[in-house]
């Protein structure tokens, strides 16, 4: 495709820009590109075949500045944007300013989670088109500056979809359970890897109904809404990472990944 018209295309989807032979994308979206417009040598990267191409995609860092970071051998352009903020009010304060316990017990429990967030396996399980895993209202989306109690604390990457207490939530996509467990932020928490660096989490759930190691469809029920954790309220609160960033969960949804890649 001429740069131009994948430049303008982009612009507008919020995907991938080139200019000046640099690549550019938007701070927790995502790029899409031709593999031979991207350096994969020696990557673990998310590739897509379709109809005789390969495509790689990939996530874009959360950035609140423009900033510039080498991702898998390419040099990217961050360019920051406004997602909005969030303030919410928690009353149990022993969840807002930690005991040293405590903070323990959540510092070894982010390093459990980022450890697994690693994982790269070299079949991708998903079709790329996610659906919601709960059915519900989004109460808080990603990317939004967060205020806890009137304090800025870090921002929201992940989608919050607000549902009663005991509601089931489904697999959005194939994938394999690779961490289950009941942590101080996140409650009773579930992690799937769908292959190739794309990964989804579950956190806050009343139940979980997987366990490590299981492969599931599609579709199936992982666990139920519930308010265990840091909440507010019973919610699913849904995080997608690709490449270890947390990345806008809706861009998966209704099958945009497939729709931007046969504009190309």
């Amino acid at each position: 495709m001429n740069r131009k018209l994948f430049f303008l295309f982009c612009i507008f989807f919020n995907h991938l820009v080139f200019a000046n032979n640099a690549i550019m994308g938007v701070s927790g979206g995502i790029i899409i590109a031709p593999l031979n417009e991207i350096n994969t040598e020696n990557a673990q990267i998310l590739s897509k075949e379709y109809k005789g191409s390969e495509y790689v995609i990939f996530g874009v860092p959360y950035s609140l500045v423009e900033n510039i970071v080498n991702i898998e051998n390419n040099k990217i352009v961050i360019s920051p944007k406004n997602y909005g903020e969030s303030r919410i009010n928690i009353t149990d304060s022993s969840k807002v300013s930690l005991s040293a316990e405590n903070q323990a017990r959540a510092t070894k429990e982010a390093l459990l989670i980022k450890g697994n967030i690693g994982t790269y396996s070299d079949i991708l399980l998903s079709d790329l088109d996610f659906k919601l895993p709960v059915d519900g209202i989004i109460s808080s989306k990603f990317g939004k500056k967060r205020y806890i109690n009137d304090m800025p604390r870090s921002p929201h990457m992940a989608l919050d979809i607000a549902a009663p207490e005991g509601t089931s939530i489904f697999s959005p996509s194939a994938g394999k359970v690779i961490l289950v467990g009941d942590f101080f932020y996140g409650g009773k928490y579930a992690l799937l890897d769908h292959g190739m660096g794309l990964l989804t989490s579950y956190s806050h759930m009343s139940r979980v109904n997987v366990k490590e190691g299981m492969v599931i469809k599609k579709g199936k029920e992982i666990g139920l809404v519930g308010s265990s954790g840091r909440v507010t309220g019973p919610h699913l609160h849904w995080t997608v990472y690709l490449n270890k960033e947390r990345v806008n969960p809706e861009l998966f949804l209704n099958n945009n990944i497939v729709k931007t890649i046969s504009n190309l």
